[in-house]
């Protein structure tokens, strides 16, 4: 898929304020600081359309972009942040899993993990409460460039043991670098063959 056009539609804190469009959307969430700004503005290949921020936390809204004038990416608030208070991080929760749950246009969710650590238990959280609500989702390695291609390899492979023990099946897995553009194209294949599918 090539892109060719990028904007921002709208930025809210509820699914139901979210564009009335039917259509398709493709969302992406990480824990904070996981690279998901970057690799948004790596895939519409715009450097400033999400902002990125050093400081973990910096997305706390649903921002909806529109790709190509026929699908909309979205970007969702991270999750577990461990700097907000309570009240801020069950807000932030309740914001995330109605829009995961309730948003008839989701068609997958993106679900970003550093590849340069082990499984984490909130990751791992997440993905059981994606599978239990039947969410359809997908795997994105972040920041390969951050180490050795063969390190890289152990860790996406240690990390698909851990998965392989609670998931008969995997979800589709990415690898990518925001920095080299590794992945790009596979991530915009696999959103592309889903809209020809639709």
């Amino acid at each position: 898929m090539e892109i060719k056009s990028a904007e921002f539609v709208i930025s809210n804190t509820d699914f139901r304020k979210c564009p009335e469009s039917r259509l398709p959307e493709y969302a992406f969430i990480g824990r904070s600081n996981v690279g998901k700004s970057s690799l948004i503005n790596m895939l519409t290949n715009k450097k400033g359309l999400a902002m990125t921020s050093s400081k973990p936390g910096k997305t706390l809204l649903i921002n909806h972009f529109l790709i190509n004038g026929n699908w909309h990416l979205v970007d969702l608030p991270g999750y577990g942040y461990a700097t907000a208070g309570k009240k801020m991080r069950d807000q932030l929760q309740q914001m995330i899993e109605s829009y995961i749950l309730y948003r008839e246009q989701l068609n997958c969710l993106f679900l970003l993990i550093d590849s340069r650590h082990e499984p984490q238990k909130i990751d791992l959280d997440f993905m059981a409460w994606l599978g239990e609500n039947e969410v359809p989702f997908a795997i994105v390695f972040t920041k390969l460039d951050k180490m050795s291609a063969v390190r890289a390899k152990e860790n996406l492979k240690l990390y698909q043991e851990k998965l392989r023990e609670q998931w008969e099946e995997l979800p589709p897995v990415f690898a990518t670098s925001s920095e080299k553009k590794v992945g790009r194209d596979e991530l915009l294949d696999y959103i592309e063959g889903i809209n020809d599918s639709l």
